[in-house]
């Protein structure tokens, strides 16, 4: 990053919080001004919340904004935020970039992803709901499965099998699915939380227009990449300030704790490394990104993180002892957790379970990482040149 461009944005950034000063003005409201000034993503064209810089230059952006207390997109928008907002603007028409990324940003829009199906798990290439053409119409049958958020979205990026005769990486086609379209059915999926975050979608009859669709027919695959590289970043590319996110929250604990072993003192300290490590290759990697979709390394900063968190967590219900056992309540909300989530940290242990499975798992990141960037060779694929039809399915 330039001192130029530090010096372009930061003017820019003083007169948004001038004129909406976080404290007087509704969240929604400054939301839409910082859009409407190219500081919601720099990297993206002007117009469309940005100003045609680069993604690692949001950075200074952030920083600032930050400082100044102003607010944030809602936690429930970071589907849309980290997946998105990037797929709209690598694959979407004109039209449906000023239609989505604007209240997609303010948080008025939630977004679902709708990838994952009970036969296509890790293997998402596999899946089995069809969309079929009719007329400028396209008609959806099957169903999703772990769909974060779908109970309160209104847009989802849904992959379809439009051509079962093709192999199963070149027969999709993906598309924005109005979640209150007809034909479209919600059901929630109770955690080990007792939290409901994610859903199933079952699709019977639903329509979708053919104006909706992101990418050529037949080419779902290149836009579902887009999606999951990103997924990746937004996952594991969160850049933490120095000591803060879980690892803030160990230190604390440790402090209250009446435990000051050397034990668990050394375990905190190797830890805090550790997270710093990963807070460092994160701004690292958004300072040197330089186009709109991440490589295959943004893996790398999910793999890790989620491990990471685990490993945290554990410690901090260990520094609780016998009151770590215990928990407040299993009732099911469909609410999504932010940062309210640190201050319950049994409940935090147990949902961070889900972080090297959600966003794809830890095995099938090392898989993406030794292939991709390592150069490994590939796990044998029989079924790359068969057609989606021939090929087993549980």
């Amino acid at each position: 990053m330039s001192v130029d461009v530090r010096a372009m944005l930061a003017p820019r950034v003083e007169r948004l919080l001038a004129e909406h000063p976080p404290t007087e003005v509704d969240p929604r409201r400054f939301l839409g001004a910082q859009f409407d000034a190219g500081l919601a993503w720099v990297h993206f064209p002007e117009g469309h919340g940005g100003l045609g810089l680069d993604p690692g230059d949001q950075v200074v952006v952030d920083e600032l904004l930050r400082d100044a207390g102003a607010p944030t997109t809602p936690v429930v928008s970071m589907i849309g935020l980290g997946m998105g907002a990037p797929v709209v603007m690598t694959h979407g028409s004109e039209e449906q970039k000023r239609r989505y990324l604007r209240p997609l940003f303010t948080g008025e829009e939630i977004w679902c992803q709708l990838f994952s199906e009970p036969g296509a798990g890790s293997d998402v290439a596999a899946l089995a709901t069809t969309a079929t053409r009719d007329g400028d119409e396209w008609v959806v049958n099957g169903q999703k499965v772990w769909t974060s958020v779908a109970h309160v979205a209104r847009w989802g990026m849904l992959a379809a099998r439009t051509d079962p005769d093709q192999p199963k990486h070149k027969g999709m086609t993906y598309f924005v699915m109005d979640m209150h379209a007809s034909g479209v059915e919600i059901r929630p999926l109770r955690q080990i939380t007792g939290d409901a975050e994610f859903n199933e979608v079952f699709f019977s009859d639903a329509r979708v227009p053919d104006s909706e669709r992101l990418g050529d027919v037949g080419e779902g695959w290149t836009v579902m990449l887009t999606t999951l590289m990103n997924e990746r970043v937004a996952i594991g590319g969160i850049v933490q300030p120095r000591g803060g996110g879980m690892i803030g929250v160990a230190v604390e604990a440790w402090r209250k704790a009446g435990d000051k072993s050397p034990v668990l003192r050394d375990r905190l300290a190797g830890l805090w490394v550790e997270a710093e490590c990963l807070r460092l290759t994160a701004l690292r990697a958004a300072a040197g990104r330089n186009s709109g979709v991440p490589g295959p390394e943004g893996s790398i900063g999910k793999l890790v993180g989620a491990l990471l968190n685990q490993r945290i967590t554990e410690f901090c219900l260990d520094v609780l002892g016998p009151a770590g056992t215990l928990y407040g309540s299993y009732e099911m909300e469909q609410r999504p957790r932010g940062h309210e989530i640190f201050d319950d940290l049994p409940r935090a242990f147990l949902r961070a379970r889900a972080n090297s499975i959600e966003g794809g798992t830890s095995e099938v990141m090392r898989n993406i990482l030794g292939e991709r960037v390592l150069g490994l060779p590939g796990d044998v694929r029989v079924d790359r040149d068969r057609s989606w039809r021939e090929v087993p399915r549980n």
